[in-house]
């Protein structure tokens, strides 16, 4: 039986202009890439999000159809990748979640995002 092999890798951003810390404002950006590495074309269809502040430990969670406006079909040996971003009101976070996903054959599966840190740089050593 053929099966889906998806993969997820993150690349975090402190977007420094956009945020206020004096105000407790912290804007993150994040570029995702899902890469299928397997022998089934496999479909994005919807994310579910988990992103913890650091200092309150205040969680929100995120959930809906797709990424950017996409629901992606994403063939085997080819990659996907966009860029996003979340508002926090600490200087370092955490963000996790799993995005669902629809294989060739009509199963569907979860990717699990680990858990993926979002700092304002020089604040952790």
């Amino acid at each position: 039986m053929l099966k889906p092999n998806v993969t997820v890798s993150v690349k975090t951003h402190f977007m420094r202009s956009e945020s206020r810390p004096e105000k407790k404002r912290f804007v993150y950006s994040y570029t995702i890439t899902i890469k299928n590495d397997g022998e089934l074309a496999a479909q994005l269809i919807s994310r579910h999000w988990i992103i913890t502040s650091g200092e309150t430990l205040k969680t929100q969670e995120v959930s809906g159809d797709g990424v950017i406006g996409q629901q992606p079909n994403i063939q085997p040996g080819e990659h996907f990748t966009y860029t996003s971003g979340t508002v926090m009101d600490s200087a370092v976070g955490i963000m996790q979640g799993s995005y669902r996903m629809l294989d060739a054959q009509g199963e569907y599966f979860d990717v699990v995002i680990e858990p993926f840190t979002l700092a304002v740089p020089n604040q952790l050593n």
